[in-house]
C-alpha cells in the first residue's frame, strides 16, 4: 500500500497591526506610535476622536480589513473602546474571525492563556455591572410606585415634543452604535459587491454567511454609515441595469467575490440551497454550469482573475 504523502501547508504570517487614538486635535500620536513600533507593529492606524465618540471611521475601516492570524495592538484599552461592554463586543467579533487582540499596558493578550483569563475577569465585571444597574432600576421603580408615582417618562405620557425628540435621538444613537459595533462582520462584503451587484444579491450572500438582513434594512444601514462618513458614498450608487436573464450570472459572481476560496462545486451547492433552478434543467446545479456563468461574468467585468 502506498504511503500517504503529507503536505505542509504554509501558515499565514502573523501581522501586528497598531491603532493609535488621541482625543483632541492638539494632541499628538507620537508616544503611542513609539510604543506600537517598539512591539513590532507592521502598520499603524491613527485617529482623532474623543473616548465617547461613536464616529470612528478609521477604527471601523481597520476592523474590517483585519484577517485571520492578525493581532490588533493598542497602547491602552481606553484607546480602543468606549466602555467595557464595547471592548468585549469588539474582541468577541475579532475572535470569531481568528484575529487576536493585545493591549501593551494592560494584561490583555488573547493569544495567551493569561490574557484570556484577564478578559474573562473583565467580562465578569461587566456582567456584574449590568446586574447592579438592573437591580437599582427595579428598586427605583418599586420606590416610585410606593410614593404613588407612575414609572416611565412623564414627558412621553404627556406627549411633550421635546421628550419625544429626546427619545428619538437616543434610539438613533443606539441604532448607530449597534451598526458600528457589527460593521466589521458585514461591511467588507458590501464593499466587495456594491454597487456592481444588486442589494438583493448582496443580502443573499450575507445571509448565507449567517446574517439576517433584508434589502430594506441593509440599504438603511449602509445609507446611515455613509451619512456618518463611516462608509464610501459609492456603495449607495445605482447598480448597472442588466437584463433579467443576467440574474444568475450576477448571483454566481457575487458568491465568488465574497468567498474566493469556494470551488465550482461549492458554489453549485449554495445555489441548490438557495432554491435557484439550474439553467440547463435538472434537479441539481453542476460545476460546469457555474463555470459558464463565471466566464460570462468575467466578460462583463463583474469578476476579475
Amino acid at each position: 500500500m502506498a504511503k500517504r504523502q503529507t503536505v505542509n501547508v504554509p501558515q499565514p504570517l502573523r501581522r501586528l497591526i497598531g491603532y493609535a487614538r488621541v482625543s483632541t486635535d492638539d494632541q499628538v500620536h507620537d508616544a503611542q506610535m513609539d510604543e506600537l513600533r517598539a512591539v513590532g507593529c507592521d502598520r499603524i492606524y491613527r485617529e482623532h476622536g474623543s473616548g465617547v465618540s461613536r464616529a470612528r471611521p478609521v477604527l471601523t475601516r481597520l476592523l474590517g480589513e483585519l484577517a485571520a492570524g492578525d493581532v490588533l495592538v493598542v497602547v491602552r484599552l481606553d484607546r480602543l473602546a468606549r466602555s467595557v461592554s464595547h471592548l468585549l463586543k469588539v474582541i468577541e467579533d475579532l475572535e470569531e474571525r481568528g484575529v487576536h487582540f493585545r493591549s501593551i499596558r494592560d494584561p490583555i493578550d488573547t493569544s495567551t492563556p493569561q490574557g484570556m483569563f484577564s478578559l474573562q475577569v473583565l467580562g465578569a465585571v461587566a456582567q456584574l455591572e449590568r446586574a447592579l444597574i438592573a437591580e437599582r432600576t427595579k428598586a427605583g421603580i418599586k420606590a416610585a410606585k410606593a410614593r404613588g408615582k407612575l414609572p416611565g417618562n412623564p414627558g412621553l405620557r404627556e406627549r411633550r415634543p421635546e421628550a419625544i425628540r429626546a427619545v428619538s435621538k437616543a434610539r438613533e444613537k443606539m441604532y448607530l452604535d449597534k451598526l458600528i459595533a457589527s460593521a466589521q462582520t458585514w461591511l467588507p462584503t458590501v464593499r466587495q459587491l456594491r454597487p456592481q451587484h444588486s442589494w438583493d444579491n448582496v443580502v443573499r450572500v450575507l445571509n448565507r454567511r449567517g446574517h439576517d438582513w433584508t434589502v430594506e434594512r441593509l440599504r438603511r444601514a449602509v445609507h446611515r454609515m455613509v451619512r456618518e462618513k463611516l462608509a464610501e458614498k459609492a456603495l449607495i450608487a445605482r447598480s448597472p441595469r442588466r437584463a433579467p436573464e443576467d440574474h444568475l450570472m450576477k448571483l454566481v459572481a457575487a458568491i465568488a467575490i465574497a468567498d474566493p476560496d469556494l470551488s465550482l462545486r461549492d458554489i453549485a451547492a449554495q445555489l441548490d440551497q438557495m432554491g435557484e433552478r439550474p439553467v440547463r434543467g435538472g434537479k441539481k446545479w453542476q460545476p460546469s454550469s457555474v463555470r459558464d456563468l463565471l466566464d460570462e461574468a468575467r466578460r462583463f467585468g463583474l469578476v476579475r482573475d
